[in-house]
């Protein structure tokens, strides 16, 4: 509906699209709870592509350092098995976190391909250190894309910014 035009619209002008949010939340007209779902839906593409006005508009400071540590389990990797890893957070002041992780593909054509994913969204509190965990299944049989032994990334991205990136092999 709307957030979907929205978002449809960021891919060409993504100033129209935050602009036009901080206009409608600015006039206080519509139900706060609603607004905020939709500021979140239209801008999911830009938040994924680390849009530095996309995330400022939801709060989200891409200029405050957050240490980050990341760790793949066991590389390599096989076809169909789970790349599993942890990503360890810390920041010396209290901050919202939007946490996404990007996985570099191989292409035998030599032109990567890269998918983002979503890990947390959450409160980050001054000299705490939060842990995740994931497990992500590198499915050899996905309708979308295909996947090819060669080597990967993994790269961590906090508020928009690129905070850690390992490699691994897929087998």
């Amino acid at each position: 509906s709307v957030a979907n035009h929205l978002n449809d619209i960021s891919k060409t002008d993504p100033n129209l699209v935050v602009d036009c949010l901080a206009q409608w939340q600015a006039m206080g007209a519509q139900d706060e709870a609603e607004l905020n779902w939709m500021r979140r839906h239209a801008l999911r593409g830009l938040i994924k592509a680390g849009d530095k006005n996309a995330l400022a508009h939801l709060g989200y400071s891409a200029e405050i350092d957050v240490v980050t540590h990341l760790e793949i389990e066991a590389t390599p990797v096989r076809i169909g098995n789970t790349l599993k890893f942890k990503v360890s957070l810390s920041a010396d002041v209290d901050l919202p976190v939007i946490v996404d992780y990007r996985i570099g593909f191989y292409r035998p054509s030599g032109r990567p391909g890269e998918k983002v994913f979503k890990l947390k969204v959450g409160h980050l509190k001054a000299g705490q250190t939060i842990v995740h965990q994931k497990e992500h299944k590198l499915k050899g049989n996905a309708t979308t894309f295909a996947l090819y032994p060669g080597p990967h990334t993994l790269t961590v991205q906090v508020n928009g910014v690129d905070r850690a990136c390992e490699a691994f092999d897929l087998l």
